[in-house]
């Protein structure tokens, strides 16, 4: 009886745990777009001294087609300081999420991020906090987000077409 008790107790908290994180969730339309941000990221690495370094940004990807989330499958880094010539973004594509209840400001992760200036930042990839605001189509980071010995200490990407996060 005592083991009854105990499964029917786990199965419950399992449910629930389940309903909280389904609750939270959130979809990004347009549903099985493609689409292409124009952006710009600031990087400290040891190839600036740890100084940052800003330059332009595009990211290319694809919504999944129910909008769970999406998928960065190519990034391009460029500017007019010389080092905005040298990384190399790998492990693509990258998988985007987004959760919360909305309904302007949503947080999210970047999953698989893993680049090179001169050197890899990281041996292996890492996850990223990132965030998302409907009112301004952005989405950006709110505070640094370390990626091995590079830290990326700012990101602002705004995709077009325009995504809308629903909770």
């Amino acid at each position: 009886m005592k083991s009854l008790k105990t499964l029917v107790c786990a199965t419950s908290f399992a449910l629930c745990f389940g309903a909280v994180s389904m609750a939270n969730a959130a979809t990004i339309a347009p549903a099985g777009a493609a689409f292409t941000t124009s952006g710009s990221i600031t990087v400290k690495s040891p190839a600036s001294l740890n100084i940052p370094v800003t330059c332009n940004i595009i990211f290319t990807g694809t919504v999944a087609s129910g909008g769970a989330g999406a998928s960065i499958t190519g990034a391009t880094v460029s500017g007019s300081n010389p080092l905005c010539g040298v990384p190399v973004l790998s492990n693509l594509p990258w998988p985007l999420t987004v959760a919360g209840t909305g309904p302007d400001a949503f947080t999210g992760t970047v999953s698989g991020v893993k680049f090179k200036i001169a050197s890899d930042c990281s041996a292996t990839p890492v996850t990223i906090a990132v965030n998302w605001k409907n009112s301004t189509n952005t989405l950006g980071i709110s505070t640094p987000q370390t990626v091995g010995s590079c830290t990326i200490t700012a990101l602002t990407a705004v995709p077009s077409p325009a995504f809308t996060v629903s909770p």
